[in-house]
């Protein structure tokens, strides 16, 4: 537990604003208790990267940084912390150096936070002894780390003070290992902690808004929220106030002592009016290199070598940031400003049936004794593997007329046979509990009419385009996302999507999970912009459709370019065949 002369949560917010057996406490506790660091959202960070993000921010011991004012909202092992304060003392004794005077020049100069109660104290006593390493003595230490430090949740501590830096690594905690008081506790205070948002998404919100004018934060944490949906309100609050000052993407590098899942991006954000912003990709992490790297983000005029761009316009409202290659962006936003939307050229885009009871209701189709009309050939990410669609028997139960509304079990014994067989699972599901009445029903409906249409099909994760052209037997399953057009060409529009222009989207606006592979979600195919098909000229419709019957990409991009009017400048941006 706290230990009696620390500052801890409840010094801060006293022990009042909540009660001392409230659901809200006991949330804080579980958390501040775990031994399982990921059940914390823990991921610990190098030395070179935290190094780097100190340069990016100008946190440099040529300044007196006793003057300044440094958080970290979550210090964990002090990975951060311990080379902050490294700086911090070798500044103050180039600047200073006073022993008398120490603890008035440096109590004021950090402030770190930390919940995990083991945590806090094995870090402390290693602050503790760092400082005591300096020459300073074991009393004086020990009142500078009792003044930088607090034991508590960043997120509920009544904040007062403002920052010149702000730094860290917040942690990767997902909304399911938040206990739910704390959960809606969080969502009461942050309009940032929005949809399914990391709770990662509230501690920058937070720290921006305890900058100093002119402060500076320096984060690395997961890239998701530049792009994804529940990233939209802080997006939207940096851009009202902040500027994007650089962007270094950390995909594939080992920036941490564990690996992480997702790719992680180091960002430096100021309170002050928006400008360019400079970005560098995939460093290798060496000391020397990002180093090198930093003076270049930093310096007055980015030299050609390639290593940093800059870019202006990034930070747009609530719009996704778009952070690839100034000739990438530049065609990806003249496409946008000359054709319609995929839907808005007549297309449509879906994703297939979800049941809550795979188990049950995806059964072999030959061998589930139902009434025939009640079952809907079915297609998976199994069937379409190899680029076509092969059928491996599975169906999916339909629960529903033709008019939206669910049968009546009493015209179709078999399938009501069928269904009270697996009752008690049936009713477990979070959509039956909803409605008891509706017991039986899948998540969505489904619409038989769906599987006699042509569509495309798209599995979610890939590290290529995987567009498949289905002719009209299969429903799609919830693991496949359809597109289907009663104005376009199918097999047409399967050659613009297996194109490297569908990939320019995806690529931009999607979030990548590792190996390289992207997210070919409903959200993002929606981005994708494509002309008319009253406007393509018949011969290109032909070329259109035999490139995609062949599965032939190079040709798919030499008539995909063609559609685009792309000059030789423009397909280089985008790689493949130049002809």
């Amino acid at each position: 537990m706290a230990g009696p002369r620390q500052m801890s949560l409840f010094d801060v917010l006293g022990v009042s604003t909540y009660q001392i057996n409230s659901p809200v406490l006991a949330a804080i506790d579980t958390l501040a208790t775990s031994n399982n660091g990921e059940d914390r959202g823990a991921v610990f960070t190098r030395s070179e990267v935290v190094e780097f993000i100190l340069d990016l921010v100008g946190y440099d011991d040529e300044e007196k940084l006793y003057n300044k004012r440094i958080l970290e909202p979550s210090f964990g092992n002090g990975d951060f912390l311990l080379i902050v304060i490294d700086r911090l003392l070798q500044s103050w004794i180039k600047h200073s150096g006073n022993r008398s005077l120490i603890f008035a020049e440096l109590s004021d100069s950090i402030r770190a936070v930390e919940l995990h109660y083991e945590t806090y104290e094995n870090t402390k006593k290693t602050i503790i002894e760092k400082i005591k390493g300096a020459g300073v003595a074991k009393e004086v230490a020990i009142k500078l780390a009792d003044s930088w430090l607090i034991q508590g949740d960043f997120l509920l501590i009544g904040k007062q003070e403002n920052y010149d830096y702000v730094v860290g690594n917040p942690p990767y905690l997902r909304q399911e290992a938040i206990p739910e008081p704390l959960l809606k506790e969080y969502r009461l205070r942050y309009r940032t902690m929005y949809d399914r948002a990391d709770v990662y998404i509230p501690f920058i919100e937070s720290s921006l808004n305890l900058l100093n004018p002119r402060g500076t934060l320096g984060f690395i944490c997961s890239d998701r929220w530049m792009k994804n949906r529940y990233g939209g309100p802080l997006r939207e609050f940096i851009s009202n106030g902040f500027n994007l000052k650089a962007y270094i993407d950390m995909v594939e590098t080992d920036a941490f002592h564990t690996e992480v899942s997702v790719y992680p991006a180091i960002t430096i954000i100021s309170r002050e009016k928006q400008g360019p912003t400079r970005i560098g990709h995939r460093p290798k992490v060496d000391k020397n290199i990002l180093k090198s790297l930093s003076e270049e983000i930093l310096s007055q005029k980015i030299s050609s070598n390639e290593k940093v761009k800059e870019v202006v316009g990034i930070v747009n409202a609530n719009e996704p940031w778009l952070l690839e290659s100034t000739d990438q962006f530049n065609l990806l936003r003249k496409i946008e400003d000359v054709y319609p939307t995929l839907e808005e050229a007549g297309c449509k885009v879906g994703i297939g049936v979800a049941t809550g009871a795979d188990k049950i209701y995806i059964q072999d189709f030959n061998e589930l004794n139902i009434e025939e009309d009640r079952k809907i050939p079915l297609v998976t990410t199994k069937d379409i593997q190899t680029g076509e669609t092969n059928w491996h028997g599975q169906c999916v139960i339909n629960t529903f007329n033709d008019d939206g509304g669910l049968v009546d079990l009493e015209d179709y014994p078999k399938l009501s046979r069928f269904l009270y067989l697996h009752e008690e699972s049936i009713r477990k599901r979070h959509i039956a509990r909803r409605n008891p009445d509706n017991w039986f029903r899948t998540i969505d409906r489904v619409s038989p009419d769906l599987t006699t249409k042509e569509k495309l099909l798209i599995p979610d994760i890939k590290g290529e385009a995987h567009i498949v052209y289905e002719s009209g037997k299969y429903y799609p399953h919830h693991n496949l996302y359809y597109v289907i057009s009663e104005e376009w060409n199918i097999r047409a529009l399967q050659a613009v999507l297996l194109s490297n222009i569908a990939k320019l989207f995806i690529g931009t606006y999607s979030t990548k999970i590792r190996g390289g592979y992207l997210r070919f979600q409903a959200q993002y195919l929606r981005r994708i912009r494509i002309p008319k098909w009253e406007n393509v000229a018949p011969e290109l419709r032909q070329e259109l459709i035999n490139a995609a019957e062949g599965r032939d990409i190079d040709k798919c991009n030499k008539a995909v370019f063609k559609l685009y009017e792309l000059n030789r400048e423009e397909q280089s941006a985008l790689g493949g065949n130049k002809g």
